[in-house]
């Protein structure tokens, strides 16, 4: 956690300081609002405590124009109701009375640290992506995760870089999809003063912010085909180049990218190199969508129901059978973004003592249909393995990590060291099992031939 403390606010900063050092955080201090754009520029911050006195609403219009996105806590000396009520309104989340409490301000970077990183995990095939990412988290790999929109990428993400050995560095991520694509070159490689109208001061980009931690390029498939060229240098180079600048800058970055495309089809239509795929997806993180798990629909409902009648200062009410039934049932579009806002509406909309079915209804007022397959008699999710759901029981352990090789290598169009890096086996080992299946008459992917996994 990078705290930047912006004010003066009577001498009570080095106590405030002092506890959110205690609490793992780096902390640097700013006197003025002009002070702290120039820290930001330069260095980077995950949140700004300011002082209720300062122009706060300034401040965070500053911030969105230059692209911040950074969370605002305002503070200031006692417990100023109407100063508080106008910074909330001012683009501040939270208040914070001085002198600095420490169960609070130690609540306050929890909630900011945990804002992306809650992790729910119950479905076997879940556990399957989970244990892949840890076994592959501490290697300096490049990790592709795929999967449908809303499924929780950028939460393995930050799974990868919590299970790595850059976990005490900074976790930097950056929606390529969300910044319009004439400001994506800047916002990752930074620029120079004067570069380009507008260009104040310089600026580092999220590459040098996030030097020797994970740099997260989220929907990187969005990214335009001529900036992929500069990107494929960098990850290539560990050296990037700022608009106007003059010289090269080394990075040291552990690169993961995220898409809910498929890239292999981005690249036969020409708007994805396959070059940066494969500098990318050296291993593939393939997050399932919410109706291939089952029982993390019910934990992820469980988790939401308590989460929003707290943020509403609602009774918590349990999920009723019925109720139950209902969300395992529905085929999840959006997946736990969808099913997230479902609950947050059924704590508001429920009555009695359970939150019932009657309660669960999408945005237009609906209730959710279930799907033909809720029809069927659920299997045992330890009967699952991830790679297309098929059921184990009857099988043999030779013929489970037949397939799972022969798909993995298919995933991986081919490519022996991909898939070995996957697998967790050594390229040797992979190769004298598949002269093994050959001999048996079965048949192995040649290099570039394979599909990738549907998302």
């Amino acid at each position: 956690m990078r705290l930047l403390i912006v004010g003066k606010l009577d001498g009570q900063l080095g106590n405030a300081s002092a506890i959110a050092v205690k609490n793992g955080a780096r902390v640097t201090h700013a006197t003025d609002a002009q002070t702290a754009l120039e820290t930001l520029r330069s260095r980077g911050a995950d949140l700004l405590m300011v002082d209720v006195a300062l122009d706060i609403k300034a401040i965070a219009a500053q911030l969105k124009s230059e692209h911040f996105s950074i969370p605002i806590v305002a503070c200031g000396i006692g417990t100023e109701a109407r100063a508080a009520a106008q910074a909330i309104r001012d683009g501040a989340k939270e208040y914070i009375p001085l002198p600095p409490d420490a169960e609070l301000i130690a609540a306050v970077l929890e909630a900011v640290a945990d804002e992306n990183d809650t992790f729910i995990v119950r479905d076997a095939v879940t556990r399957q992506v989970v244990q892949l990412a840890e076994q592959v988290a501490p290697s300096e790999a490049s990790i592709l995760i795929t999967g449908e929109s809303g499924t929780g990428k950028e939460v393995f993400a930050r799974l990868v870089h919590r299970k790595s050995n850059r976990a005490k560095q900074t976790f930097v991520s950056v929606n390529c999809a969300a910044i319009p694509e004439n400001l994506l070159e800047s916002e990752l490689f930074g620029h120079e003063k004067g570069a380009f109208t507008g260009a104040v001061a310089r600026r580092i980009g999220k590459f040098e912010e996030a030097d020797g931690g994970t740099l997260l390029l989220d929907e990187v498939s969005e990214m335009d085909i001529r900036l992929q060229a500069k990107l494929l240098r960098a990850i290539q180079e560990r050296e990037i180049d700022r608009v106007g600048g003059a010289r090269p800058v080394k990075v040291n970055i552990r690169i993961i990218a995220t898409s809910n495309r498929d890239l292999a089809e981005e690249v036969k239509k020409g708007t994805f190199r396959e070059d940066l795929l494969f500098r990318l997806n050296v291993v593939n993180l393939r997050v399932p969508p919410l109706r291939e798990r089952p029982a993390d629909i019910e934990a992820l409902a469980d988790y939401f129901a308590r989460k929003y009648s707290d943020v509403n200062a609602i009774p918590f009410r349990p999920l009723s059978d019925g109720a139950r039934t209902l969300l395992r049932a529905y085929s999840w579009k959006g997946n736990v973004r969808e099913l997230e806002n479902t609950l947050h509406r059924a704590v508001l909309l429920a009555s009695g003592d359970e939150i019932g079915p009657e309660a669960i209804s999408l945005p237009d007022g609906t209730r959710p249909q279930m799907t033909a397959a809720a029809e069927q008699p659920q299997q045992n999710d330890g009967e699952m393995i991830a790679t297309g759901g098929a059921p184990l029981v009857g099988r043999t352990v030779a013929d489970v990590e037949r397939d799972l090789i022969i798909d993995t290598l298919k995933h991986c169009l081919g490519n022996r060291t991909h898939a070995a890096n996957i697998l967790g086996i050594s390229i040797r080992t992979l190769r004298n099992k598949l002269n093994q299946y050959q001999s048996d008459g079965v048949p192995v992917p040649a290099p570039g031939e394979g599909a990738r996994a549907a998302f």
